[in-house]
């Protein structure tokens, strides 16, 4: 079944943690790799850096289970700074996800509420947001 999903990770110094994530590994539950956004993507240069701190990857369909899992066993140079950005087709904003004492969790955003639904990590809502 189709339904997209875009995972945003941000980490200070951890090109090689991530390097992997970016080639394709039938190893993995999913077969998608991420793509390193380099600061030249903000400069205008778009020519890639020795240093990148954002990843971006787009899953089309639900297989991107463990993929929190495995981002949580990673051998962060610097844990403190790990952001995941998860967005799935029904959120209505990002949710985000930061490792505390060793483990990755969802970090509660001010005005949203997430329900349970058939995805990897349910549906994220802005109480906020007019109805209609």
């Amino acid at each position: 079944m189709s339904r997209y999903t875009e995972v945003i990770v941000l980490a200070r110094g951890a090109e090689k943690v991530m390097e992997p994530l970016t080639r394709p590994d039938e190893d993995r539950e999913w077969y998608q790799s991420f793509i390193p956004v380099h600061e030249g993507v903000f400069d205008g240069s778009r020519m890639p850096s020795d240093d990148c701190w954002t990843w971006v990857i787009q899953f089309g369909r639900r297989n991107w289970h463990g993929l929190l899992g495995h981002l949580e066993s990673l051998a962060w140079p610097y844990p403190y700074s790990v952001q995941v950005l998860v967005r799935d087709e029904d959120d209505d904003c990002f949710g985000l996800w930061m490792i505390y004492d060793g483990k990755l969790v969802e970090v509660p955003l001010p005005r949203t509420e997430r329900t349970p639904f058939d995805s990897v990590t349910g549906v994220l809502t802005r109480l906020d947001r007019p109805r209609g």
